[in-house]
């Protein structure tokens, strides 16, 4: 039933994103000290939402968005090129702590959203 509900799949997309890019960091926070290991990442939500197999969206208004390369598809993994140290190592923990706080506020988006369509869904039922 909710499979049906865009915003509820793009919610579920939003945490499954943050989720593997949490193990990635702690991959590469595991990592941050053998030698010649790269930190990887994956790309960001909105380029890795897009799904060319997904029914194209509507324009029931001039203003509207219509790209139909949106939809819920797997993100690709990065590695990321940066300075290495002489060991060949290229984790930076500072890369790493900021990209921990971006997961966080990615999450906490991911229920706020999730949260309102259900809202949404309670009201247009009448139990909200």
């Amino acid at each position: 039933m909710f499979d049906n509900i865009d915003t509820i799949r793009m919610a579920r997309a939003l945490t499954a994103h943050a989720s593997t890019r949490a193990r990635l960091t702690a991959v590469n926070v595991a990592n941050s000290d053998t030698p010649g290991f790269k930190p990887r990442d994956l790309r960001p939500f909105q380029d890795s939402y897009r799904n060319t197999g997904a029914a194209p969206m509507r324009a029931t208004q001039g203003g509207h968005f219509t790209d139909s390369k949106w939809g819920a598809n797997a993100a690709r993994i990065n590695v990321e090129q940066g300075g290495a140290a002489p060991n060949g190592n290229a984790v930076s923990l500072e890369d790493e702590m900021f990209r921990i706080a971006d997961l966080r506020r990615q999450h906490e988006l991911s229920l706020t959203v999730y949260q309102s369509s259900l809202g949404l869904m309670r009201s247009a039922i009448g139990r909200g």
